[in-house]
């Protein structure tokens, strides 16, 4: 197995943990704010859990986009 091929699965592994983070963080609103409508809620702060998991997919985002940028380079 050759360099690129184990950053293509890794890279794959952090795309499918980014998607199951950002379905996690949709889960406790409407279908309606998934696309954007955000209706008459008012702005709240995140806290705990919901903030630890959105900390982790800004960081899981940026292992992605290094992963790609290493991906190119090999």
């Amino acid at each position: 197995m050759s360099i690129s091929q184990i950053l293509n699965i890794i890279q794959i592994l952090v795309a499918l943990t980014v998607i199951g983070a950002v379905i996690l963080q949709a889960k406790g609103a409407g279908l309606g704010n998934i696309f954007g409508g955000a209706g008459a809620e008012s702005y709240r702060t995140r806290r705990g859990l919901e903030r630890s998991l959105f900390r982790g997919t800004i960081v899981l985002m940026l292992v992605f986009v290094g992963l790609s940028i290493a991906a190119t380079q090999v």
